[in-house]
């Protein structure tokens, strides 16, 4: 069995596995430019964040229904059970959806199919978290926010993903002020490609309560003593990490010095149909190759449900916590 841990940062779109996306297009009656699986997946290999953002956007195109949205939704769920994750925190992009005629209904009502009984199917609690694609504008954040204001009772805050460089996150700032007004709970990527001012500026203007990614808060050691001082999260994605070239190889990724420095980090997946991973090779992978040791691991399993926003169910969090302390490597 699994070290028991919550996934944090972890895109539903990233979840596409070829076989689903090519099972999809054949539903819907949408033309892959790839002759098969296997092509496919080779073409999974890119060497950047845009050029897998270009992929990412163009293999949408098959999920179009409510059942389309369910059926990814349940096979993420059941892969990441099998990983020990007991409580996920999902993000998706619904502006991606709204631009290729896929209302919000459709996708929020298809998720929550699988989310809604994700407890009772996979063992999995679970929270839904809206991104604005910050290469979009601020004015097509505002209007996503407002589609989706008839889905909140489903949605658990607001998230900012999508290609960092020259997207600061004060240009989002009055959506996220709108969304603090709706009682949503607001997470950003930063410091991942952006710089670590960007961190601070998601703290200081968006007022997130959780930092995705943030790893190059390490160059910015007062920036450090800040987040250690304050205990904001911070939602690590070695695999992904690599895969993009954030760090050149996993034996280079700063997550020792960043939990030596004392910084609150959790391990996820990101997009792991892409990246090479789910949670559980994620762990696997810094266990191995950073040479973590179970204490670690534990740690870091501990932190995942610490940062989780479970507020309103504390006897749940306290219940996670236990299985970790008790659990045997």
């Amino acid at each position: 069995m699994p070290l028991p841990k919550a996934e944090l940062h972890l895109h539903i779109e990233g979840t596409l596995e070829p076989e689903l996306a090519f099972e999809l297009a054949a539903r819907n009656g949408v033309e892959l430019p790839y002759a098969d699986t296997a092509a496919l997946r080779e073409a999974y290999r890119f060497d950047d964040l845009q050029s897998f953002l270009n992929l990412y956007y163009e293999l949408m195109a098959v999920l179009r229904t409510e059942q389309d949205f369910a059926d990814l939704a349940h096979a993420y769920l059941a892969r990441a059970a099998a990983q020990g994750v007991r409580h996920a925190e999902i993000f998706f992009d619904p502006q991606a959806h709204l631009a290729r005629g896929v209302s919000m209904g459709t996708v929020v009502e298809g998720l929550w199919r699988a989310l809604g009984s994700s407890e009772r199917n996979h063992g999995v609690s679970t929270r839904l978290i809206l991104c604005f694609l910050r290469d979009e504008s601020a004015e097509s954040a505002l209007d996503t926010l407002r589609a989706a204001e008839p889905y909140l009772d489903r949605i658990t805050g607001v998230g900012l993903d999508s290609a960092e460089v020259g997207h600061p996150p004060v240009k989002f700032r009055e959506v996220y002020e709108t969304a603090a007004g709706l009682g949503l709970r607001r997470v950003a990527h930063a410091g991942e490609e952006g710089p670590p001012e960007y961190i601070s500026e998601a703290l200081d203007v968006l007022g997130v309560e959780r930092v995705d990614h943030g790893l190059r808060c390490m160059e910015d050691p007062e920036l450090v003593e800040r987040l250690v001082r304050e205990r904001i999260p911070l939602t690590l994605c070695p695999l992904s990490n690599v895969r993009l070239r954030t760090v050149d190889t996993l034996a280079d990724h700063p997550l020792p010095a960043m939990l030596d420095a004392g910084l609150l980090c959790t391990v996820n997946s990101d997009d792991p149909a892409y990246f090479g991973g789910y949670a559980g090779d994620n762990f696997a992978a810094v266990h191995r190759t950073l040479g973590l040791s179970e204490d670690r691991l534990r740690e870091l399993a501990r932190n995942s449900f610490l940062a989780s926003f479970l507020e309103d169910d504390e006897e749940r969090r306290a219940r996670y916590l236990a299985e970790v302390e008790a659990y045997e490597f």
